[in-house]
């Protein structure tokens, strides 16, 4: 990926160097402060305070790697990918991925798809995810920014996506979330070519039996997603396996809480069970 065209008007700098990453042809469509560290592109940067951070924005601002190796032994029958070929082929196909975290979903499928782009509000988790694209020889673009304020060009991607990102937004704005997803949900249409595909991933509760939402807000969000932009949702088990039920519990306690780690411990699961919802719309 390249810089070219971007401009860089509240800088008072030369224009960045062009840094090819991929073979992607992407190009941000307006100008906009863009600095570039580590070849992770980073729009409009973002910072916050740490006393104004809830506890996941802490986790993804300081334990990207322990955040990392917490998901890496996620869904251990590998039952993702299937779900997200019954919402659209990928094969050959470009690839947005808003709230792409560390990695999870372009490590999955940078082999299958013709292009990828990771995108994401927080630049630690694009510098672990840059980390674990190197190990596995991959080279898509990594660009740092808020989902709400997408800077690609209108109708670029086939396929857009946003997996475990877009719900945490029903609790930072709690009072207007509607209208702050909603920014999100407009813009991956605009992103969208014509015909093609939007898919949204969020849990449906870590450490239960039966699927469900894990509170009254995420329920209400997901109602929504269907009922008024008319999202269709895949139920999937994405299940953890540990080694140990210790080994569980101290992957998992930092992110998922205390809670949860005594409900491993009287379970004895060292593979903890987890639900995950696969929401699609063809455009």
């Amino acid at each position: 990926m390249s810089t070219a065209g971007v401009s860089l008007p509240r800088l008072g700098a030369q224009r960045m160097p062009a840094t090819p990453r991929s073979s992607s042809t992407c190009l941000l469509s307006y100008s906009i402060c863009c600095i570039l560290r580590a070849d992770i592109i980073c729009i409009q940067p973002y910072h916050r305070e740490e006393d104004h951070m809830d506890h996941f924005e802490k986790i993804y601002a300081y334990n990207a790697t322990e955040y990392h190796e917490m998901i890496a032994p996620e869904d251990v029958e590998a039952n993702l990918v299937p779900a997200l070929e019954r919402a659209t082929a990928l094969e050959g196909k470009r690839v947005l991925d808003l709230g792409s975290g560390t990695g999870r979903l372009p490590l999955l499928l940078h082999e299958k798809v013709a292009d990828i782009l990771a995108f994401d509000l927080n630049f630690p988790m694009l510098l672990e995810q840059q980390k674990r694209s190197q190990e596995v020889g991959g080279d898509w673009p990594l660009v740092c920014g808020d989902n709400r304020h997408l800077p690609f060009h209108t109708r670029w991607a086939d396929v857009v996506m946003a997996g475990w990102a877009i719900g945490h937004l029903r609790g930072w704005y709690a009072d207007n979330w509607q209208a702050e997803i909603g920014k999100i949900l407009r813009d991956m249409e605009r992103v969208v070519i014509a015909g093609g595909t939007l898919i949204i991933i969020e849990t449906l509760t870590t450490g239960a039996l039966e699927p469900a939402p894990p509170n009254e807000e995420l329920a209400e969000y997901y109602t929504w997603l269907e009922g008024e932009w008319g999202y269709s949702r895949d139920t999937i088990q994405t299940d953890y396996q540990f080694e140990s039920v210790e080994e569980a519990v101290a992957r998992t306690e930092f992110f998922f809480g205390p809670e949860l780690a005594e409900t491993i411990r009287q379970n004895q699961w060292a593979r903890l069970p987890e639900w995950t919802g696969v929401w699609s719309k063809q455009v």
